[in-house]
Formats: structure tokens, C-alpha cells, sequence
């Protein structure tokens, strides 16, 4: 597992096509999980995923019903919560995109939007996007990286926090990676 708090040439030429945000303080992570690619990509467009993501440590409230899957092009309101304590909410925006590597296929998904309530408020920017591909090492394993870019005054201040809420969202990635790779039973 590398993260990295500077700009590298890789990420920058995945998630640096025009209009998406660039500038600002970053997190990045790079890190090799243990299920498909397939499995990890339906992990990414989950809102239950992303509960699973964060969770025990930070809770995800849907301020209205949520998709069964992340739809491109929709808008989702959430709030974070620790424990009883509401952090905010935030509206975030969906879109995905494919791009190729030596790898093979890389699916890309981008959630980007405002927080309307709480310290996330303070941020001028939020742009966080996933990609997902093969691991070169083992085909059956995902490359998973993620780049956190945001912007405001209050930045350099939220910096420290976001950077150790993403190293431990890297070992919680791992933990559950293997889960996602087994669709749970369809009744009918």
C-alpha cells in the first residue's frame, strides 16, 4: 500500500482530463486488493458499499432515498455522522469513465460535489474519484487508486485528518475486499 501526498504523473493522467479538479490538496492512494476487478467495480457503485467503506468509524445517512447503484448524471444527498454527532451533509454528484492502461481496462468513478452543512462546508472543492483495473501482478487481483483533491482556505487545515481517515479506509478496504467478490443469493 503507497499513499502519497503529492502529485504523481500516473494519477495525474488518469484523473486530469479537463474540467475535473486538478488543484488543491490531495490524497492518494494505490493499493492492491484481493477480488476482481468486476467484484470491486460493483463495490464502487454500491451506496451500501460505501456505508461498508466508512463504517463502523463514520456512518453515511441518506438525506433521500438512495439508488441500489450509483446512477451517472444523478445527484445524491448524504450526512456523515460519528456516533451521535451529525458532521454534515453533502451533495454529491456521479459520473464514470473507461480508460486503458498497460493493464487493460480501467473503470474510473467520480463523485464530486458540495457539503451544504457542517466543517466539510469550509472546503471550496471536493473531488473524489476511484479507478479500478487488473492488478499487473496477478489479473485475478484489483489495482484500486483513489485520488482526494480539495480546495478552500480551511484545506491544509483538513489535510492531517483526511490523510489518516484514508489510511485507515485503505486497511478497512483490504478487510472487506474479499466479501465483494460473492453476490449475495437471489430470492425469488
Amino acid at each position: 500500500m503507497r499513499i502519497w501526498a503529492a502529485g504523481l504523473a500516473r494519477h495525474d493522467r488518469m484523473f486530469g482530463a479537463a474540467g475535473w479538479q486538478t488543484d488543491g490538496m490531495r490524497v492518494l492512494l494505490k493499493l492492491e486488493l484481493d477480488c476482481t476487478p468486476s467484484a470491486a467495480w460493483r463495490a464502487v457503485q454500491s451506496p451500501a458499499a460505501l456505508g461498508e467503506i466508512h463504517g463502523p468509524l463514520i456512518r453515511i445517512e441518506p438525506l433521500s432515498a438512495l439508488p441500489t447503484q450509483w446512477e451517472p448524471g444523478r445527484d445524491a444527498a448524504i450526512r456523515y455522522a460519528v456516533g451521535p454527532i451529525r458532521l454534515g451533509s453533502h451533495l454529491i454528484r456521479i459520473a464514470h469513465r473507461d480508460e486503458r492502461d498497460s493493464s487493460g481496462r480501467v473503470r474510473i468513478f467520480r463523485d464530486w460535489g458540495d457539503a451544504l452543512t457542517g466543517p466539510l462546508a469550509l472546503l471550496d472543492a471536493w473531488d473524489h474519484q476511484m479507478a479500478v483495473s487488473p492488478s499487473p501482478r496477478d489479473e485475478s487481483k484489483t489495482l484500486w487508486r483513489e485520488r482526494l483533491v480539495f480546495t478552500g482556505a480551511a484545506a491544509p487545515l483538513y489535510w492531517p485528518a483526511l490523510w489518516l481517515l484514508w489510511q485507515w479506509r485503505a486497511a478497512h478496504l483490504k478487510r472487506l475486499a474479499p466479501t465483494w467478490e460473492y453476490d449475495p443469493a437471489v430470492c425469488g
